[in-house]
């Protein structure tokens, strides 16, 4: 019934021609507020921590949340989108919603907004601000002390951002995604993020590159909003201990450095006594914004940031000879940092080396984002295979309702997918070869076979491509995964050159490393399949 409220893809190409003015959904979700039983004002008190940015606002949230979380407060947490249930986007105590739990809210809400419909409106909202009117009701239900609300896309026009009162807000890094909703420049998408920014309501961002910074500065002063630049990580471990984070990657510093300064300031609006000593009480400016605190972070804290946990970003799989590194990196500057991240682990595990060793890629990309640009930057990793496939975990999503997306067709999955194999392959050789688009051979397009469209002949990228993440796992694992055990392969797929010769290399290396990205729905396809556990 959930899904239902996903808007079909006929009716999205429809929308987008007839896309409203924005400033009127907002007003819109306030309506569905007051309909739900909720007024603007009730949000107040949630003791809210507001969070956007382009990447790493996830990550953000999950250790803001966890170190608070460890000060023994219970912590409400909305973020998307999930990876393996949709349950993950609301949280308690860092825990997804029981499915009783789920199942009470949602159909509380449901009959709610039927009751109320009229002849003006249309009675249900879309899935994300169904879920998002869920999570505030969820929170205010169960007595949470504070809830992290992740922005869903932008910030001035996005659901959450009915929210008039938060306690605390964060800005992420900045980059460029979204742009058909967003605008093209880094600049357009520094002042849609502004937009959760609230008269008198500290706020904080990461260093930023010089013109959207800017932004952001003005759209501070234009709302009255003291907005303080995030000193380094390492301001806050001078003269103690370095930090240890739960998350890898050199890009989660940043990530941890915000977070730092959101738990500290919201600890220090509830006259916490534990808010962290500070080093520095007169912060300079740099670029015309006040320098946040530096303090002494709380064995809280610390401790907060060790357990941080957040599944599909910079994390690694270790399972037998597959060593798989999981991140849901899916613009230019977090594929950038996916990059450094898997190189650096790649040097340390190469110490450790006792054979020959496969680097695979696995990667998908949805949405308006430009694949071209994000696979240049996967090159010097040097995979030695490349692998796509759609962000369905089996070519039928029957019984796998989590996982479902209306909102595209089958056809246009696929399709896309040939697109980044021609783009992998234009990469990899002077022309791309015409062959690409040439039929599949009829033993290799049989309904029982793997493979969706064969290798391009003559072609020195060993590329495929797969109908469902299921099928490439299948390929990629050899059976060699002790935990994804799938049923043995049909044989059509021996009879493909690069998939036959690939077999036996992936059978026979010391060491499989596998790098999914370029979509978080993509690496919680591969959970899901990796990690059955996640879907009890």
């Amino acid at each position: 019934m959930l899904n239902t409220l996903q808007t079909n893809a006929s009716y999205l190409e429809q929308a987008k021609h007839q896309r409203g003015d924005p400033q009127t959904q907002l007003e819109a979700m306030e309506l569905y507020l007051a309909r739900s039983g909720l007024q603007v004002e009730d949000l107040d008190r949630l003791n809210i921590i507001h969070v956007t940015g382009t990447k790493g606002k996830g990550s953000t949230c999950a250790f803001t949340e966890c170190i608070l979380r460890s000060y023994g407060l219970k912590t409400g947490f909305f973020s998307s989108p999930h990876l393996v249930q949709v349950r993950e986007r609301i949280r308690i105590n860092g825990q997804p919603i029981s499915p009783d739990l789920f199942t009470k809210y949602f159909w509380r809400l449901y009959h709610r907004l039927e009751e109320t419909k009229d002849g003006s409106c249309v009675s249900m909202p879309s899935y994300f601000r169904f879920l998002t009117l869920m999570a505030f009701h969820v929170f205010l239900q169960e007595k949470v002390d504070l809830a992290v609300v992740e922005v869903g896309i932008g910030g001035t026009y996005d659901c959450t951002n009915i929210i008039r009162k938060p306690v605390v807000c964060g800005v992420s890094s900045l980059g460029i995604d979204h742009t058909s909703l967003l605008g093209d420049t880094v600049e357009k998408i520094a002042w849609q993020k502004g937009g959760i920014f609230k008269q008198g309501v500290p706020a904080f961002t990461v260093l930023q590159p010089e013109g959207p910074l800017a932004v952001l500065r003005d759209r501070a002063q234009q709302i009255s909003c003291p907005l303080y630049l995030c000193p380094p990580l390492e301001a806050l471990e001078e003269g103690g201990l370095p930090l240890t984070l739960g998350l890898e990657g050199e890009h989660q510093r940043s990530n941890a450095a915000l977070a730092l300064q959101l738990a500290h300031c919201w600890l220090q609006w509830q006259d916490h006594h534990d808010a962290g000593e500070l080093k520095a009480s007169r912060p300079g400016l740099l670029w015309q914004l006040p320098l946040a605190p530096v303090f002494q972070p709380t064995s809280n804290m610390r401790l907060g940031l060790r357990n941080t946990e957040w599944l599909g970003r910079t994390q690694v799989l270790r399972r037998g000879p597959l060593i798989w590194y999981l991140d849901g990196a899916h613009t230019p500057s977090s594929v950038q940092a996916c990059v450094r991240w898997f190189r650096q682990a790649l040097q340390v595990r190469e110490k450790l080396s006792s054979g020959p060793e496969v680097r695979v890629l696995l990667f998908n990309t949805t949405g308006d984002r430009d694949s071209a640009v994000l696979l240049k930057l996967l090159q010097p990793c040097q995979f030695n295979y490349a692998v796509f496939c759609p962000n369905l975990t089996e070519v039928s999503s029957t019984g796998n309702a989590d996982q479902q997306n209306f909102t595209v067709t089958l056809d246009q999955v696929l399709l896309r997918c040939l697109e980044h194999q021609q783009h992998w392959n234009c990469l990899d050789e002077e022309q791309a070869s015409p062959a690409l688009w040439s039929a599949p051979s009829p033993e290799l397009a049989g309904p029982a076979s793997l493979l969706l469209a064969p290798h391009p002949p003559h072609s020195s990228a060993s590329s495929l491509v797969f109908s469902c993440i299921s099928y490439a796992l299948q390929w990629i694992s050899q059976g060699r995964d002790p935990v994804f055990q799938p049923p043995s392969s049909p044989k059509s797929l021996l009879t493909h050159p690069v998939a036959c010769s690939g077999a036996s290399v992936l059978r026979e290396a010391a060491a499989v490393h596998v790098l999914v990205t370029g979509s978080l729905h993509l690496v919680g396809g591969v959970l899901k399949l990796l990690e059955p556990a996640l879907s009890q």
